[in-house]
């Protein structure tokens, strides 16, 4: 099985489960266009699903980011990007993954402050 998501006007509009040849006899006359996307891949990587580890065979990496519903699709980069998390946060151009503009702290519990565009301890 594969996952395949519907793209209008460059917005995931939704995600199914099907076998590559349901498009062969699926008819779907509303608008939009169908893009296989990998439920395994992130940042840009393929991980395998029994390991949690990356792939030894990165070809199955598919659009940077398995797509979700509201998720943009940059057609010129071929890359799924979910919604912007905080008006801070940059988009990597390599991951297509959204990050703050100041690191995580390595250890402890923290918690985004966009309000002060800083990470907070919690916990």
């Amino acid at each position: 099985m594969a996952h395949y998501a519907k793209i209008l006007n460059g917005k995931v509009i939704t995600v199914i489960t099907a076998e590559s040849d349901f498009f062969e006899t699926f008819i779907d006359s509303t608008p939009g266009q169908w893009i296989q996307t990998s439920y395994n891949t992130h940042g840009g990587v393929h991980y395998d699903p029994l390991t949690g580890e990356p792939s030894a065979d990165q070809s199955k990496a598919l659009r940077k980011n398995f797509a979700g519903i509201g998720y943009d699709y940059d057609a010129v980069n071929d890359a799924f990007i979910s919604p912007k998390p905080h008006d801070s946060w940059i988009l990597d151009p390599e991951s297509f993954l959204w990050n703050p503009p100041v690191p995580k702290p390595e250890t402890g519990n923290w918690t985004w402050n966009e309000e002060t565009v800083s990470w907070i301890v919690y916990g």
